[in-house]
């Protein structure tokens, strides 16, 4: 008698072209602001307060750019990496409209690439994934690259299909939030005075504090996202019996880290490039810096593009991303390349 469970996708079950509607819309409302902002020390004001969205020319306050993001990645897991061995980076990211109360978000993944790896037991394969809302207007959308499990590994490996992706979003291809304005932004409720013309191309912040990562709340927080890959769950999935943590709970981390020092880069709107470099376990003290990478203008009145690097780690040295072999720094978590909207 056939199963009727799901044992997820392995490397020899796609093919590029291949498109994937993801299960299980899921309806955002307040829940998850107030979920998201006690896993996180989430505080940048444009998500905090309708007074403040509204001075800045929005309706109200829509709900973090972060929770678009996992809840979009969470919808992809049981098709893309339940089987995962790793999920390896990023790259074309854009957030194409702010995500309301009330919104539905759907997922869809288009399979864009795919190489077997030289042992003939796991590949890599990518996909584009795209998030819908109730209107079917693309809220966001991504590339990513994750290694998974061969079911048979004799099974025949697949024609390489490489994908050529671009190293940054441009700026000229960052989609401003309809009706944004900075022109009176207020610096004092924000929390820090801080313009775009107080960055230096190449300087770096550091964020200060630090957060220890609790099991239950990684757990919370998976679940939240509907994220249902398996090292994130059972202790039986990995050899050192740990659960993983989710990697986009430590980039809300360092995003709500950055804070301290960048609390006008309000809004997340390109997605350039990122690795989750090391494992992170529980009971790992997260802390984050920041490099500028580039700044911009943009058609918006008031408002400023800042290209960012986010690096989370668990050790206490800020700055250093990788040793001299090349390689990142076991301590180095995360190293993620965004764009974010400041007022100028």
């Amino acid at each position: 008698m056939p199963t009727k469970t799901n044992p997820g996708r392995f490397f020899e079950d796609y093919g590029v072209g291949q498109i994937i509607d993801h299960a299980i819309p899921r309806t955002v409302k307040m829940g998850e602001r107030a979920l998201y902002h006690m896993l996180y020390p989430a505080r940048h004001a444009l998500y905090s307060s309708d007074q403040f969205a509204q001075a800045c020319g929005l309706p109200f306050s829509p709900l973090d750019d972060m929770i678009a993001f996992h809840v979009v990645f969470g919808k992809t897991v049981p098709d893309v990496s339940l089987n995962a061995v790793a999920n390896l980076g990023y790259a074309e990211g854009r957030w194409h409209r702010p995500v309301w109360p009330g919104d539905t978000l759907r997922s869809r993944s288009e399979v864009i690439g795919l190489k077997q790896n030289s042992n003939g037991k796991s590949g890599v394969v990518w996909v584009r994934t795209t998030g819908l809302n109730q209107h079917d207007e693309t809220v966001m959308e991504y590339v990513r690259w994750v290694m998974v499990r061969k079911k048979d590994p004799d099974a025949p490996a697949p024609e390489t299909v490489i994908p050529i992706l671009a190293e940054a979003v441009s700026a000229e291809q960052l989609v401003i939030p309809q009706g944004l304005d900075f022109t009176d932004y207020d610096f004092k409720l924000a929390g820090e005075p801080h313009r775009l013309g107080d960055y230096a191309i190449g300087e770096t912040v550091d964020h200060v504090d630090g957060v220890t990562i609790e099991e239950a709340e990684h757990m919370m927080a998976t679940r939240l996202w509907q994220n249902t890959a398996k090292v994130h769950f059972d202790t039986s999935a990995r050899p050192d019996g740990s659960r993983l943590i989710y990697g986009g709970h430590v980039i809300s981390m360092a995003r709500a880290l950055s804070f301290n020092g960048l609390a006008n880069a309000q809004m997340v709107v390109g997605l350039n490039g990122g690795a989750h470099a090391n494992p992170c376990t529980a009971g790992d003290t997260v802390r984050a810096w920041s490099e500028v990478l580039d700044k911009a203008k943009t058609s918006a009145p008031g408002v400023g593009a800042i290209r960012l690097r986010s690096v989370a780690t668990k050790g206490e040295a800020p700055f250093v991303l990788r040793g001299e072999d090349g390689r990142y720094l076991p301590e180095v978590l995360l190293d993620l390349d965004y764009w974010a909207l400041m007022p100028v």
